[in-house]
Protein backbone atom coordinates (compact mmCIF):
# COMPACT_ATOMS: atom_id res chain seq x y z
CA UNK A 1 0.00 0.00 0.00
CA UNK A 2 1.56 3.39 -1.03
CA UNK A 3 2.25 6.21 2.00
CA UNK A 4 1.08 9.33 1.27
CA UNK A 5 3.84 12.09 1.00
CA UNK A 6 4.64 13.40 4.67
CA UNK A 7 2.44 16.71 5.06
CA UNK A 8 3.11 19.51 7.60
CA UNK A 9 0.16 19.89 10.56
CA UNK A 10 0.49 23.93 8.73
CA UNK A 11 -2.08 22.38 6.15
CA UNK A 12 0.77 22.67 3.31
CA UNK A 13 -0.08 19.85 0.56
CA UNK A 14 0.28 18.75 -2.66
CA UNK A 15 -1.46 19.98 -5.63
CA UNK A 16 -2.90 16.61 -7.43
CA UNK A 17 -2.62 18.47 -11.03
CA UNK A 18 1.13 18.97 -9.87
CA UNK A 19 2.61 15.48 -12.06
CA UNK A 20 5.46 14.52 -14.03
CA UNK A 21 2.59 13.14 -16.40
CA UNK A 22 0.75 16.76 -16.69
CA UNK A 23 4.13 18.43 -16.98
CA UNK A 24 4.86 19.42 -20.87
CA UNK A 25 9.39 19.36 -20.48
CA UNK A 26 10.03 20.94 -23.20
CA UNK A 27 13.57 22.13 -22.95
CA UNK A 28 13.66 21.05 -19.57
CA UNK A 29 13.70 17.27 -20.84
CA UNK A 30 16.94 16.66 -19.28
CA UNK A 31 15.75 18.01 -15.71
CA UNK A 32 12.51 16.48 -15.78
CA UNK A 33 14.91 12.69 -16.49
CA UNK A 34 17.24 13.72 -13.51
CA UNK A 35 14.26 14.22 -11.03
CA UNK A 36 12.10 10.95 -11.79
CA UNK A 37 15.47 8.94 -11.28
CA UNK A 38 16.74 11.14 -8.46
CA UNK A 39 15.27 8.11 -6.14
CA UNK A 40 17.50 5.33 -8.18
CA UNK A 41 20.04 3.74 -6.25
CA UNK A 42 22.55 5.89 -8.51
CA UNK A 43 19.85 8.82 -8.59
CA UNK A 44 21.45 12.37 -7.67
CA UNK A 45 21.25 13.02 -3.95
CA UNK A 46 20.70 16.67 -4.55
CA UNK A 47 19.58 18.67 -7.29
CA UNK A 48 18.99 22.18 -7.40
CA UNK A 49 16.55 24.26 -9.92
CA UNK A 50 16.07 28.00 -10.38
CA UNK A 51 14.25 29.96 -13.17
CA UNK A 52 11.84 33.12 -12.77
CA UNK A 53 8.28 33.22 -11.79
CA UNK A 54 6.14 30.71 -14.01
CA UNK A 55 8.37 28.16 -15.73
CA UNK A 56 7.36 25.40 -13.38
CA UNK A 57 9.75 25.33 -10.32
CA UNK A 58 6.90 24.52 -7.72
CA UNK A 59 5.13 22.13 -10.23
CA UNK A 60 8.60 20.03 -10.55
CA UNK A 61 9.02 19.73 -6.76
CA UNK A 62 5.51 18.07 -6.29
CA UNK A 63 5.90 16.16 -9.07
CA UNK A 64 8.79 14.54 -7.50
CA UNK A 65 6.99 14.31 -4.22
CA UNK A 66 3.70 12.44 -5.73
CA UNK A 67 6.60 10.67 -7.84
CA UNK A 68 8.32 9.29 -3.88
CA UNK A 69 4.76 8.07 -3.04
CA UNK A 70 3.86 6.18 -6.01
CA UNK A 71 7.12 4.05 -5.24
CA UNK A 72 6.06 4.35 -1.64
CA UNK A 73 9.00 6.25 -0.13
CA UNK A 74 8.31 9.63 1.98
CA UNK A 75 8.51 12.69 1.37
CA UNK A 76 8.37 16.52 2.25
CA UNK A 77 7.35 19.80 0.01
CA UNK A 78 8.31 23.02 2.05
CA UNK A 79 7.22 25.95 0.04
CA UNK A 80 8.89 29.18 2.02
CA UNK A 81 6.97 31.42 0.23
CA UNK A 82 4.42 30.27 2.61
CA UNK A 83 6.37 28.61 5.51
CA UNK A 84 9.28 31.25 6.09
CA UNK A 85 7.78 33.11 8.26
CA UNK A 86 7.64 30.35 10.62
CA UNK A 87 11.09 29.26 13.05
CA UNK A 88 12.65 26.64 10.86
CA UNK A 89 10.88 23.53 13.45
CA UNK A 90 9.63 21.70 10.19
CA UNK A 91 13.12 20.64 9.35
CA UNK A 92 14.09 18.95 12.37
CA UNK A 93 13.87 15.07 11.52
CA UNK A 94 13.94 15.72 7.83
CA UNK A 95 16.37 13.05 7.78
CA UNK A 96 14.30 10.21 8.52
CA UNK A 97 12.06 10.82 4.95
CA UNK A 98 13.28 9.57 1.31
CA UNK A 99 12.82 13.07 -0.52
CA UNK A 100 13.08 16.25 0.82
CA UNK A 101 11.77 19.60 -1.51
CA UNK A 102 12.45 22.96 -0.38
CA UNK A 103 11.06 25.21 -2.73
CA UNK A 104 11.17 29.13 -2.88
CA UNK A 105 14.90 29.28 -0.33
CA UNK A 106 15.29 32.74 -1.80
CA UNK A 107 12.79 33.78 0.70
CA UNK A 108 14.71 32.86 3.83
CA UNK A 109 18.87 33.27 2.90
CA UNK A 110 19.81 36.10 4.71
CA UNK A 111 18.44 35.27 8.11
CA UNK A 112 20.45 33.25 10.81
CA UNK A 113 18.37 30.66 12.13
CA UNK A 114 17.35 29.59 8.81
CA UNK A 115 20.60 29.69 6.99
CA UNK A 116 22.09 27.31 10.40
CA UNK A 117 19.18 25.24 10.28
CA UNK A 118 19.05 24.70 6.43
CA UNK A 119 22.96 23.98 6.21
CA UNK A 120 22.40 21.19 9.21
CA UNK A 121 19.75 19.60 7.80
CA UNK A 122 21.73 19.53 4.40
CA UNK A 123 24.56 17.69 6.60
CA UNK A 124 21.91 14.95 8.20
CA UNK A 125 20.20 14.12 4.60
CA UNK A 126 23.48 14.18 3.61
CA UNK A 127 24.99 11.56 5.84
CA UNK A 128 21.63 9.27 5.68
CA UNK A 129 21.93 8.87 1.99
CA UNK A 130 18.75 11.05 1.45
CA UNK A 131 17.43 13.01 -1.47
CA UNK A 132 16.95 16.50 -1.18
CA UNK A 133 15.70 19.18 -4.02
CA UNK A 134 16.02 22.83 -3.67
CA UNK A 135 14.22 25.73 -6.45
CA UNK A 136 14.61 29.37 -6.21
CA UNK A 137 14.68 32.40 -8.44
CA UNK A 138 18.08 32.96 -8.83
CA UNK A 139 21.07 30.12 -9.00
CA UNK A 140 22.65 29.27 -6.07
CA UNK A 141 25.91 31.86 -6.39
CA UNK A 142 23.89 34.32 -6.43
CA UNK A 143 21.74 33.96 -3.31
CA UNK A 144 22.80 36.37 -0.94
CA UNK A 145 23.78 33.95 1.82
CA UNK A 146 25.45 34.82 4.84
CA UNK A 147 26.58 31.52 5.57
CA UNK A 148 30.02 30.21 3.97
CA UNK A 149 29.08 26.31 4.70
CA UNK A 150 25.92 26.91 3.50
CA UNK A 151 26.60 28.71 0.77
CA UNK A 152 29.03 26.22 -0.56
CA UNK A 153 26.51 23.25 0.13
CA UNK A 154 24.01 24.79 -2.41
CA UNK A 155 26.69 24.38 -4.92
CA UNK A 156 27.38 20.33 -3.72
CA UNK A 157 25.18 18.93 -6.54
CA UNK A 158 23.17 19.26 -9.84
CA UNK A 159 22.11 22.83 -10.98
CA UNK A 160 19.35 23.21 -13.46
CA UNK A 161 17.84 26.16 -15.00
CA UNK A 162 14.30 26.00 -15.61
CA UNK A 163 13.53 27.23 -18.77
CA UNK A 164 9.91 28.97 -20.16
CA UNK A 165 8.55 27.44 -23.03
CA UNK A 166 8.42 29.13 -26.53
CA UNK A 167 5.47 29.07 -28.69
CA UNK A 168 5.22 25.46 -29.99
CA UNK A 169 6.02 24.20 -26.64
CA UNK A 170 3.24 26.49 -24.88
CA UNK A 171 0.75 24.79 -27.51
CA UNK A 172 2.27 21.23 -26.60
CA UNK A 173 1.67 22.13 -22.97
CA UNK A 174 -1.70 23.47 -23.46
CA UNK A 175 -2.84 20.61 -25.69
CA UNK A 176 -1.32 17.76 -22.82
CA UNK A 177 -2.86 19.36 -20.07
CA UNK A 178 -6.50 19.72 -21.93
CA UNK A 179 -5.95 15.60 -22.64
CA UNK A 180 -5.32 15.06 -19.10
CA UNK A 181 -8.80 16.51 -18.40
CA UNK A 182 -10.25 14.06 -21.23
CA UNK A 183 -10.56 17.41 -23.38
CA UNK A 184 -10.37 17.53 -27.06
CA UNK A 185 -9.07 20.85 -27.88
CA UNK A 186 -7.83 21.29 -31.66
CA UNK A 187 -4.99 22.92 -32.82
CA UNK A 188 -6.48 26.01 -34.27
CA UNK A 189 -8.62 26.48 -30.66
CA UNK A 190 -5.53 25.82 -29.24
CA UNK A 191 -3.38 28.86 -30.76
CA UNK A 192 -6.68 31.18 -30.46
CA UNK A 193 -6.57 30.87 -26.87
CA UNK A 194 -2.39 31.38 -26.69
CA UNK A 195 -2.89 34.63 -29.01
CA UNK A 196 -6.21 35.75 -26.89
CA UNK A 197 -5.27 34.78 -23.58
CA UNK A 198 -3.08 35.37 -20.54
CA UNK A 199 0.95 35.24 -21.37
CA UNK A 200 1.40 32.99 -18.14
CA UNK A 201 0.37 29.36 -18.61
CA UNK A 202 -0.85 29.10 -15.16
CA UNK A 203 -3.54 31.03 -16.32
CA UNK A 204 -4.28 30.00 -19.38
CA UNK A 205 -4.40 26.49 -17.34
CA UNK A 206 -6.93 28.19 -15.39
CA UNK A 207 -9.19 29.24 -18.48
CA UNK A 208 -9.07 25.78 -19.66
CA UNK A 209 -10.37 24.70 -16.49
CA UNK A 210 -13.02 27.23 -16.99
CA UNK A 211 -13.37 26.01 -20.59
CA UNK A 212 -13.95 22.60 -19.44
CA UNK A 213 -16.81 23.34 -16.82
CA UNK A 214 -18.67 25.17 -19.78
CA UNK A 215 -18.06 22.88 -22.21
CA UNK A 216 -19.20 19.90 -19.80
CA UNK A 217 -22.24 21.97 -18.90
CA UNK A 218 -23.66 22.94 -22.15
CA UNK A 219 -22.39 19.88 -23.59
CA UNK A 220 -20.71 21.71 -26.73
CA UNK A 221 -17.61 21.58 -27.70
CA UNK A 222 -14.29 23.04 -28.31
CA UNK A 223 -15.04 25.90 -30.79
CA UNK A 224 -13.35 29.33 -31.02
CA UNK A 225 -16.89 31.10 -30.98
CA UNK A 226 -17.68 28.59 -27.90
CA UNK A 227 -14.31 29.83 -26.14
CA UNK A 228 -15.04 33.64 -27.03
CA UNK A 229 -18.29 33.25 -25.04
CA UNK A 230 -17.35 31.27 -22.47
CA UNK A 231 -14.52 33.16 -21.82
CA UNK A 232 -15.97 36.44 -22.65
CA UNK A 233 -13.52 37.51 -25.27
Amino acid sequence: MSRAPAQLPLGVGLRDDATFANFHPGPNATLVDRLKRQLDDDGEPFLYLWGGEGVGRSHLLQAACHAASDRDRRSLYLPLKELGHFPPLMLEEVERLDLVAIDDIDRVVGRKRWEEALFHAFNRLRDEGRRLIIAAEAPPRQLAVKLPDLASRLTWGMTFHVQGLGDDDRLAALQLRARMRGMQLPDEVARYILHRGPRKLEALFEALGTLDRASLSAQRKLTIPFVKQSLDW
